[in-house]
């Protein structure tokens, strides 16, 4: 399915191939990552629990989000409140509005079904940039703290400032005042 089309990008919903030039850009930064991680997400679009997004930039994938309905994550999951999860843009087509642009398409998305959604960040330095966008877009931590390994890290609690050590966030979207609101 498309559901953004301009001159220069397109965004669909992922594909096979989509999953090789994941891993690609992965390897590249020299992320842990694998085929099995990334295929996850069209299994799991394939099952209807979410929707896996690809930006196409002049013909080359360049960036990724997932949307779950509901969260993988129990907290949001037990509400009802989707997740979005893997969002990345290949560092040589930053700057050009991409992430923006599949964000908004996923907002939109959500806003369709319910007025919250949810995301875990990073805390490390390595993801400052989409920490800056999410509070630019108007996602605010949710009061649980800081997660580590998928669990909630009890103060003064042992953690690594690794890709385990997460920040969930929520952002109201809005909507129609008849929606259900979880």
């Amino acid at each position: 399915m498309t559901y953004f089309q301009s001159p220069e990008l397109l965004i669909r919903d992922m594909t096979d191939p989509d999953v090789a030039a994941r891993v690609a850009d992965d390897m590249a930064h020299g992320w842990e990552t694998s085929d099995a991680r990334h295929r996850e997400r069209l299994i799991d679009a394939a099952a209807g629990r979410s929707i896996a997004l690809t930006a196409d930039y002049q013909g080359q994938p360049a960036g990724f989000l997932s949307i779950y309905f509901p969260a993988r994550i129990y907290v949001y999951a037990e509400r009802g409140i989707p997740e979005l999860v893997d969002f990345g843009v290949f560092d040589k087509f930053w700057r050009r509005g991409i992430g923006s642009a599949l964000m908004d398409i996923a907002e939109g998305i959500v806003g369709e079904r319910t007025d919250r959604v949810c995301l875990g960040v990073g805390l490390h330095s390595g993801y400052g940039t989409a920490q800056s966008l999410y509070v630019r877009r108007g996602y605010i931590p949710d009061g649980t703290g800081v997660w580590y390994q998928d669990k909630v890290c009890e103060p003064y609690g042992e953690c690594c400032n690794d890709d385990d050590l997460i920040l969930y966030m929520v952002k109201e979207l809005g909507g129609h005042p008849c929606k259900q609101n979880n």
